[in-house]
Formats: C-alpha cells, structure tokens, sequence
C-alpha cells in the first residue's frame, strides 16, 4: 500500500487516548495537499473532533499555513474552537514550506506572496477573534461570537518568523537538544520544538532503516533530508528516549511517532516520561 492509500488514522480515539494518559496537549500538522497526496486531514476540523472528545488536553495546530486561507474564516474557525473546546487551543501559524507546491497551486496564491499574507494577517487576527470591528480595506468586519484570543505560537526560522514570534506568545522553530540555547538567545518567549520519535517496544515498529526511509521518501508527508533524517529521529527503548527527549529542554516538545502503532507507541512515550521524572526525582 503507497502512502497515497493509507487511510488517516483515528484522531477522536488518538486524542481520547493521549487525555487519558496524561498529555499535555494532542497537535495536528496542517496542509492542504502533503507530498503528492499522502492523506491528511483538515486540521481545525480534527481539532473541532478531539475538542468534542475530550475535556482536559490541550488542542494544537503546529502550524497553521495562514497564506492558504481568508483570514476572516480563520478567525471564525479558531472562534469556534475556542467556545467548542473551552478555550484549549493553542495557535501555531507559519508561512508555509516550498514543498508542497500542489497546495499553493490549488488555492491559488502565490508562495512568493506568504510572507506579506502573514503579516497582514496576524495584523487583524487577534482583533477579529475576539469580536471587535477590523476594517479590513473593503469595509468594517465584526465577528461574533466573540472568543478568548488563544496564544498565538509563531513558526519557522526565518529572521522575519523571529520577528514575528516576537511580538506573540511563542515561537515553534526546528532544532534539536544542542540547538535550543541559541535559540532561546534570538527570541525571549516559550519555546516550542518538535521530536520525531520512534520507542521500541512495539511489535509493529519497524526497523530504524524502514523508518529513515519513511522520512526520507519525497513523495511522503516529511521529505526530509537523509542527513537531518538520521540526526532527528529519537529511536531507542522508553528510557532512552524519555532521556533524549529531557536533553531538549524547550518548554514544550511536540512528539511526531514516526512509525508503528500509534497507540502503542503513545503508551511507550508515557511510560518514557514516568521513567525520566523518577531519574529526576533520585
């Protein structure tokens, strides 16, 4: 089965599932067509699923690619989920990547246009979620009802993504354990990262071979770089991982399970962080 057939998984139960073992916050990626084609579903309408699923975790989009939509929508949208969800969501945006050409193609704008899409709508976000009037050139916008502004995580590496992870809530860049001091010394705000993680364990994990050449493959949902595949992926058994993901010391580390079954692997991750806070704690 190609990647273009695999079915997407089951976010209500993943979600249910992440809850009841204590998650801080369940994330979906967001795209409008990944690779060439690999499924992936609308991200805020999966985050309006798990909201309904769930009462505690938080609710993450990492990150939402602002140039693909009207602002206003986003703004309804991300209302909503708020009121739906009791005020869990956690906002990454982003510029967009230059891989996945299908989706600028198919919504019609231009990727050269991405980063002036995202000022000017992160100029008029805030305001319109929370339900005051924005004139937005064409006349007087006010959305109701009005919502609780969610913090707004900003993405990406780019000096103009620090300048803009600068004057929100919190930045979401790429890097791995060596690289967060010198992050933190570019931006003065929570730092979020992400670990693509694979915990052996799991009768249906494959070998780390098959899953470097998952995210390797340019045709998948990752695509990346056979240098940096090998140098990202945090493979090993529950205390090795819960170990290696410590060493990030970001303020939060957002787990992408690379490979096996899913609910399997999100058992092991807790288990991992049990084993790491009593290494702590001795």
């Amino acid at each position: 089965m190609s990647t273009r057939d695999r079915a997407p998984g089951d976010v209500v139960a993943a979600a249910r599932h992440a809850e009841d073992l204590g998650f801080e916050s369940v994330w979906v990626v967001d795209q409008l067509i990944a690779g060439t084609g690999v499924p992936v579903l609308d991200s805020l309408t999966s985050l309006a699923a798990a909201a309904g699923a769930t009462s505690r975790v938080l609710l993450g989009v990492g990150v939402l690619v602002l140039p693909l939509r009207s602002v206003v929508w986003v703004a309804k949208q991300v209302a909503s989920l708020q009121h739906i969800s009791g005020d869990r969501l956690l906002l990454g945006v982003g510029v967009g990547g230059d891989r996945h050409d299908r989706s600028w193609a198919a919504a019609g704008v231009s990727p050269r246009d991405r980063g002036r899409l995202v000022d000017e709508a992160l100029g008029v976000l805030p305001s319109l979620i929370a339900g005051s009037p924005v004139d937005l050139g064409s006349g007087t916008v006010q959305l109701s009802p009005a919502a609780t502004v969610p913090p707004i995580i900003v993405g990406g590496m780019s000096d103009a993504a620090v300048r803009r992870a600068a004057a929100f809530d919190g930045w979401f860049p790429i890097g791995g354990p060596s690289d967060i001091p010198a992050l933190r010394q570019r931006v003065a705000k929570p730092l979020t990262t992400n670990a693509v993680v694979a915990v052996e364990g799991d009768p249906a994990l494959p070998s780390r071979a098959s899953i470097i050449r998952s995210l390797v493959d340019p045709d998948g949902m990752f695509g990346f770089p056979a240098s940096f595949a090998e140098e990202a992926l945090v493979h090993g058994g529950p205390a090795e991982v819960g170990e290696r993901l410590a060493a990030f010391e970001a303020d939060r580390v957002v787990i992408t399970i690379a490979a096996g079954d899913w609910f399997r692997q999100a058992e092991l991750l807790a288990e991992a962080a049990k084993l790491t806070e009593a290494a702590r704690a001795r």
